[in-house]
């Protein structure tokens, strides 16, 4: 896989090193830049490595935000060409429990048809034969194209081939200022948390792809990111109750959705705003909430045995007057901050979820490429990333 031909004189220094960061390091890795990445703990340790896994179809956004339902389809369709082997492709099962559901039943089957997604509607009768553990008293569901993924390992192979490629990739280093000279950003400071050392970074240009921390990075420089952190509590129980994504056929709520991930059940989510998602907690209400929620797609999970709960916050944008986050589209945005903001070399990319991280960075590699001068093509959407394991090997 042979990288473009820029003279590696052109440099980006990434910030952070979640599912977006490694994207965006393999795509500029593969358009020939040199790329430096600098992650504040381990790579994948933050929003990417606690979400449930999964690989959206963009069903549950078909209704009401198409735009990240495209996306999810889009993305769903080019990662499982480039990351094989990194899927559990089981499918998923949107499923009315009542005569609400039914009455969303056929705005949910339009939506998806005017996105793209595939669906096939199933009886009572045909749900439960592929899921025998389901609500026996459900209505109706329907079959989409959904898959399970973990977590970190998927990132992770993207963060490989970006190595292999020529990428830097630095753990532990966090970004503590920014340097900026005139109405530029050059670079920035950072500390080592292993070495205990401090030093600065030089680059062409600087992406923030630090998700929910993304406001605070560019408020390094005093520049303004439109975003609010959005935690959700997620609950793993031990025991796999469902082989498929189970979601429950509605607008999206807590606990409507549950994720088979090896031997176990993660059930999620909930969702509120916070103003630092360094402060995350794990509300007592919330955990009760996903056992009353989930238990009514499935009521085996009222009584399965605990293993754990957690929290993770969503980069959302929009507006810093939300209530609880839902209301906040799913979608992403590349902010070129010397359009917004007056200051050139410094570029923000935020929002999307995993299922989008490639196309994220396909759009972000491209504003990094005009603002370089560099005529270099994506090549991320035919290229098949390297094993996770390749990022350990010497």
């Amino acid at each position: 896989m042979a990288a473009g031909s820029v003279s590696p004189a052109a440099r980006v220094l990434i910030v952070g090193g979640g599912g977006t960061g490694a994207a965006l390091a393999h795509d500029l890795a593969l358009r020939g830049l040199g790329v430096t990445l600098v992650e504040r703990g381990e790579c994948t340790s933050g929003t990417t490595g606690r979400h449930h896994g999964l690989l959206h179809s963009g069903a549950r956004y078909a209704v009401s935000d198409p735009e990240s339902a495209v996306e999810c389809i889009e993305e769903n369709r080019l990662l499982r060409k480039i990351a094989p082997g990194s899927f559990e492709e089981n499918d998923g099962l949107f499923v009315a429990i009542d005569d609400e559901d039914m009455d969303y039943l056929p705005q949910f089957l339009a939506g998806c048809e005017a996105s793209g997604i595939p669906t096939q509607a199933l009886t009572r009768a045909e749900a439960l034969a592929l899921e025998p553990l389901l609500n026996p008293s459900l209505k109706a569901a329907v079959r989409v194209p959904d898959a399970t993924m973990d977590a970190m390992r998927m990132p992770m192979r993207f963060l490989a081939t970006a190595k292999a490629n020529g990428a830097e990739l630095l753990n532990y280093v966090e970004v503590t200022g920014l340097l900026v000279g005139g109405s530029a950003v050059t670079g920035a400071a950072v500390h080592d948390h292993v070495t205990g050392r401090d030093a600065e970074i030089h680059a062409d240009l600087i992406v923030n792809a630090t998700g929910p921390w993304s406001e605070r990075v560019a408020g390094l420089a005093g520049l303004d990111v439109p975003i609010r952190p959005s935690p959700g509590v997620l609950l793993a129980l031990r025991g796999r109750l469902c082989n498929m994504v189970v979601n429950h056929l509605h607008r999206s709520g807590d606990g409507d959705i549950i994720v088979p991930q090896r031997g176990l059940s993660i059930v999620g989510t909930s969702s509120w705003v916070v103003e630092d998602p360094d402060e995350l907690e794990v509300p007592d209400d919330h955990v009760r909430r996903m056992y009353e929620e989930g238990s009514r797609l499935i009521p085996a999970v009222r009584s399965a045995d605990f293993r754990s709960a957690w929290s993770a916050a969503r980069p959302l944008i929009g507006t810093r007057d939300a209530d609880t986050g839902r209301e906040l589209s799913r979608t992403f945005k590349t902010i070129d901050h010397a359009e917004t903001d007056g200051v050139d070399g410094f570029v923000t990319i935020t929002g999307g979820k995993a299922t989008t991280l490639r196309g994220m960075a396909e759009l972000c590699s491209d504003v990094v490429c005009r603002k370089l001068g560099i005529d270099e093509p994506c090549r991320t959407r035919d290229t098949v990333l390297l094993a996770h394991t390749a990022l350990l090997a010497a």
